[in-house]
């Protein structure tokens, strides 16, 4: 009779959740450029046209129902000559945000760029008459900060976006349209902004949504973008699964598996680098009403929380008129940089896990070190399920004091110190 190997369930358990770390890992076939996107953890999004003169967000011209027309005539009235691309940058750079993602067209089809395209950009139609991704690119450059473009495949102004899809029907624009006319359109406007600005860290589309159904010829496009730069990234926020030639993830406005947005309910989380993005009001654009600020705390813990979901956080400002961005937003994102100084190490270059969210909190690891981020958890002890490594030593991230622990055959348990951070309590264990 053979001999059977008896093994504990806990043992078993912390092997299973081990092997499934492992196996997630090993489905990573991703480039240096993934890769770097993933460990970023942080960016800065910015969206900015000419809607931001009447001071109700990005959606003003569909929400009010302006046609082309009405539209057409606030470029005339954008001058935005507080603009500077080194202040923006460095405010990037002291929030501690890795990169810096800029709406190039949103949905009403503006231009935030010099394009040979049309004459519906700011260079053309503007009295301020210049190129703000331009001056933007050249500061990045010189600051070390990566610059992605985000692109709307939606166009509420162009006359060849036909057959309309399920916004703009009040744009007034005239019956037809060549769609493959469009498409060439949108390809052209990507060449230009993959071959005037310098070395970028990717495209951002949006809009796919308005129709879903459409034929919008992503594999000629995803490749044009990769043959004229092999390193930039794309990402769509078309709340499908992930198409191929996209080479990161995105959930709006919602942290990965989370499905609290129903755009966000009909897909799952893949095996690309994530990212989440989201707001500090309520609005995307600058919209004088809107003073429903997230406070600088509840933005760290959302950082926290896409973090130990394996996510980065892009942190959305919505410029004035006049080019500044507004105190409110930055305060909050110099507030971060301090936290991230402190405890980046916590959030950079870390994976998720070895433990899903829980309701105490989230984990990041790197290596052999495991953060334990409790952010919600009043009790002097918590037990934590198997990690599937022996843990040899905790302590404080916040004081650096050691934490009494112990291994157990269920989990490890953790005396946690008297006194809590009040935004998040990290410990930081080392491990087997």
């Amino acid at each position: 009779m053979k001999r059977c190997l008896v093994i504990p369930a806990a043992a078993l358990a912390a092997c299973l959740s081990l092997q499934a770390q492992e196996n997630r890992l090993a489905v990573r076939h991703w480039t240096p450029q993934q890769h770097w996107f993933h460990d970023a953890r942080f960016g800065m999004f910015i969206h900015w046209g000419v809607y931001s003169t009447l001071e109700d967000g990005e959606w003003v011209m569909e929400n009010t129902h302006m046609s082309v027309h009405q539209y057409e005539t606030l470029p005339q009235q954008f001058n935005p000559l507080q603009f500077n691309a080194a202040e923006w940058v460095g405010l990037a750079k002291a929030a501690g945000a890795r990169y810096i993602t800029i709406t190039s067209k949103h949905h009403d089809g503006f231009a935030m760029f010099g394009t040979k395209q049309s004459d519906w950009n700011i260079v053309d139609r503007t009295p301020w008459g210049k190129d703000p991704l331009k001056m933007l690119a050249d500061e990045c450059h010189r600051q070390g900060i990566k610059l992605f473009f985000y692109y709307s495949q939606l166009d509420w102004h162009h006359p060849n976006y036909f057959p309309l899809g399920a916004t703009g029907h009040a744009a007034g624009r005239p019956e037809g349209g060549d769609w493959d006319k469009y498409l060439d359109y949108m390809d052209a406007q990507l060449t230009e902004l993959l071959t005037n600005y310098g070395q970028i860290g990717g495209i951002w589309f949006d809009g796919m949504w308005d129709k879903p159904k459409a034929d919008w010829r992503l594999e000629r496009t995803y490749s044009l973008i990769h043959r004229l730069q092999p390193t930039a990234l794309i990402g769509s926020n078309h709340h499908q699964r992930p198409f191929p030639g996209e080479d990161f993830q995105m959930f709006e406005k919602d942290l990965p598996g989370e499905k609290t947005q129903s755009f966000n309910r009909e897909y799952a989380v893949g095996n690309l680098p994530l990212e989440t993005c989201d707001t500090i009001n309520n609005a995307w654009g600058y919209n004088v009403h809107d003073d429903h600020y997230k406070s600088t705390p509840q933005l760290i813990r959302y950082l926290v929380e896409a973090a130990g979901r394996d996510a980065n956080f892009l942190l959305n400002v919505g410029p004035m008129p006049n080019g500044k961005i507004q105190p409110e937003f930055a305060e909050r994102l110099r507030g971060i940089g301090a936290w991230l100084a402190k405890y980046g190490d916590s959030i950079y270059g870390t994976s998720g896990g070895p433990l899903d969210p829980r309701a105490w909190g989230v984990t990041t690891q790197r290596g052999n070190t495991i953060y334990i981020h409790v952010l919600n958890w009043q009790d002097p002890v918590l037990v934590l399920p198997p990690l599937g490594r022996e843990v040899t030593g905790a302590r404080s991230m916040q004081t650096g004091e050691s934490v009494s622990f112990s291994n157990e055959d269920d989990g490890t348990l953790l005396r946690l110190p008297g006194a809590r951070d009040p935004i998040d309590t990290i410990i930081l264990l080392e491990t087997k």
